[in-house]
């Protein structure tokens, strides 16, 4: 098995000379503490937050710890304030609606040096999956300037592989004549959408698609099993988010979980009710803090998402650590007035184990009803699976809830197949959303 190709960029990035975790850290904490005086002094956010934090008498990692978490609402009510270079400087900035409503938008800024540094992981990062035989084909936005598919070309481009950015995917007879045409063998894209895809064309998939790079979005189990099983994939996550500068990890030849970007970024796991950090093995919250970010840098950035450092070493023999595959966002889940709850990563095993199945809307609208709409390719068989959906969700839930199942045609690709906002179960109790 082949070792992550991480582990020499790491080691070259950050000139440490040995693989160690103990080198390793000691430079992590030095760029910590750089990422803090830089912040202290550039951003307006960070000389408010940092204004009673002695960063001198930061010791440790252990005393990182009590520095204060960076919440998304905090960028969402001035983003401004965390800029820490002229306005002259951006090259790129994200606009986030993270909910799908109008008054909850993120904005993230890159400087051009910003850019460059995610385009050296990409190049280093995609490595682990491809090579110079690959065709890739990138189903996500990329006309844009230091768009997510704008940098993937760029990085493949210094590797001399070839890649079609075809953004997100609105049109299947085209995404399927381009894979034929240009012997797309990788395809990167968002899981959902991969999965329409692959349920769709399953003849040009099983014949032209050898890898896939799934991102942007939590990957459901029964996905990955499918796309090995029916179509001898091999199948790669990639962790990642817009405020990470896009790159966070990627999964290894071993397919066991992310290698992170550790020169780049301090992950920390965190317990999501009272901040203190887990212990390896625990699940938590996803805690990181940037390095090396010139417009925007952020201090122990709190994810919402839920995850685990391994206790087990990988398979391919790196000292990198490894974190275990993201589970899902603590938003993913409604609780109901018994205290039970609904995960979406639970629906989503149950669901789309059913191949008719190409997308599917979940959502509450009272305490004792659960409505689901199913988007299907072929419903002849509709009632036998509602019923098995039925009984599949009462036996994983282990509680009684009414459940209102319904099916449409699949006659465009699905709404909520071609969005880049993330995938939730909508809640309208009490006028929520």
């Amino acid at each position: 098995m082949k070792l992550t190709p991480l582990e020499n960029w790491i080691l070259h990035r950050t000139s440490i000379g040995t693989k160690s975790r103990e080198a390793l850290e000691e430079y992590q904490f030095s760029q910590l503490i750089k990422t803090l005086n830089y912040a202290k002094e550039k951003s307006r956010y960070y000389r408010r937050e940092l204004r009673h934090i002695d960063i001198d008498s930061i010791k440790s990692m252990r005393y990182f710890a009590a520095v204060p978490f960076t919440f998304p609402q905090d960028i969402i009510k001035n983003p401004r304030d965390f800029l820490c270079v002229a306005q002259k400087e951006i090259k790129r900035i994200v606009t986030m609606n993270t909910s799908g409503t109008s008054g909850d938008e993120k904005r993230i800024y890159f400087s051009e040096k910003d850019l460059k540094g995610t385009i050296d992981f990409f190049q280093h990062g995609m490595r682990c999956l491809i090579d110079q035989r690959d065709h890739v084909l990138v189903l996500l936005p990329g006309n844009a300037y230091g768009s997510i598919g704008d940098l993937l070309k760029k990085a493949l481009r210094l590797s001399d592989i070839e890649c079609i950015v075809h953004g997100v995917l609105t049109n299947l007879e085209e995404v399927k004549r381009c894979i034929e045409e240009n012997n797309i063998t990788c395809i990167v894209g968002i899981p959902m959408q991969v999965l329409y895809l692959s349920r769709m064309k399953s003849d040009v998939f099983r014949k032209h698609i050898k890898k896939v790079l799934l991102s942007t979005d939590y990957v459901p189990d029964v996905l990955v099993r499918e796309l090995k099983d029916q179509f001898n994939c091999d199948v790669f996550n990639h962790y990642g988010m817009t405020e990470m500068g896009y790159g966070g990890g990627v999964e290894c030849e071993a397919l066991n979980g992310y290698h992170l970007r550790e020169e780049d970024l301090y992950f920390e796991i965190v317990n999501p009710k009272t901040g203190a950090i887990v212990n390896d093995g625990q699940y938590g919250e996803v805690v990181f803090t940037t390095f090396n970010r010139q417009a925007m840098p952020l201090i122990r950035y709190r994810t919402g998402d839920i995850a685990r450092f391994s206790t087990i070493a990988c398979a391919c023999g790196t000292f990198l650590k490894k974190m275990d595959k993201v589970i899902g966002r603590m938003t993913n889940k409604v609780v109901l007035k018994n205290s039970k709850e609904i995960h979406l990563r639970e629906l989503d095993e149950i669901i789309l184990a059913f191949r008719e199945v190409l997308d599917y809307n979940a959502t509450l609208y009272n305490d004792d009803m659960l409505s689901l709409l199913l988007i299907l390719n072929d419903s002849s068989e509709f009632e036998r699976m509602k019923e098995e959906i039925t009984n599949r969700i009462y036996d994983r839930l282990n509680f009684k809830l009414d459940l209102d199942i319904n099916w449409q045609p699949d006659d465009r690709t699905p709404k909520i197949t071609n969005s880049m906002i993330k995938r939730k179960i909508y809640d309208f109790r009490k006028g929520e959303q």
